[in-house]
């Protein structure tokens, strides 16, 4: 299969001028992740819906903290993006996407942009259907938070790791995920002025071995759980890496958390399923 046959068409695109505001109602309209950024009609940048969410901190200072309503999609799209030709084969790639650590190449014909090929579609390609092993051959370990952490520190956290988390309940089972998506898309009345706290009371033992107490009180605002999705797809590290494509396609999603006897074990991801696919 080559990137024509995969690549989604037509692309939704912005100009560098517009709002980031306006550019993220475009993806929430049309379900999508990435936008291009054309100038003269001219492929200039490409923003996706990470670009977005990386800029969510509320501990910022003020200058940057502007409504995205006021910054322009110039500020936080990536310029002069990776391109792929139109009969680029998809093993190749996914091999650019790997090399490059990017998620998505727009397709070009003769210079004109004629589609965009991302991650999720490469899914969709015959090459997933045949993958052998488990998914415990490729699983990774997951970072996981408390329910009750701040916005800032899971943004912190998913920046260092350029990853998702899982967010835990005092019990250690899973209470939801927190993606680049929710961070994207985070409704504005989600986000709380900074005067606006809440008290959260985190579980801690009072001494060592001794009866749990909520004892330790902090003041955050919007924290983990107000942005996290759920419920959590799971899978099992025994479970064929086929079918575990399959069940990510079917739920339209792009990773899996790793459970045995209720523990979280990790996670796989589309991302792991492409590292596959590229070797």
């Amino acid at each position: 299969m080559i990137a024509q046959d995969v690549m989604t068409a037509p692309v939704f695109f912005v100009s560098p001028n517009e709002t980031v505001a306006y550019a993220r109602n475009l993806m929430v309209k049309h379900k999508i992740s990435r936008l291009l950024v054309m100038e003269e009609g001219k492929l200039v940048g490409i923003l996706t819906k990470k670009d977005i969410a990386y800029h969510m901190r509320q501990g910022e200072p003020a200058w940057r903290r502007r409504p995205i309503d006021q910054i322009p999609v110039a500020a936080f799209m990536t310029s002069n993006p990776a391109v792929v030709a139109h009969d680029t084969v998809t093993k190749v790639i996914a091999k650019i996407f790997v090399e490059k650590d990017i998620s998505s190449a727009p397709v070009v014909n003769e210079g004109t942009v004629i589609g965009i090929v991302t991650k999720s579609d490469l899914m969709t390609s015959r090459l997933l259907k045949h993958m052998r092993g488990t998914v415990r051959d490729v699983m990774e370990d997951v970072l996981i938070v408390n329910r009750y952490h701040s916005l800032d520190h899971v943004i912190d956290l998913m920046n260092e790791r350029n990853d998702k988390l899982i967010v835990a309940n005092n019990d250690g089972t899973i209470a939801g995920i927190i993606t680049e998506t929710n961070l994207a898309f985070l409704e504005p009345n989600v986000k709380k002025p900074r005067s606006e706290h809440k008290d959260v009371k985190f579980l801690r033992k009072e001494e060592c071995a001794g009866v749990k107490s909520y004892r330790y009180v902090v003041k955050v605002s919007t924290i983990a759980e107000d942005v996290m999705s759920a419920p959590v797809i799971t899978t099992k590290a025994d479970v064929p890496l086929a079918d575990a494509v399959t069940e990510m396609e079917k739920q339209h999603i792009n990773s899996l958390v790793v459970v045995e006897n209720a523990s979280i074990m990790g996670i796989i991801k589309r991302d792991d399923i492409i590292k596959e696919v590229a070797k």
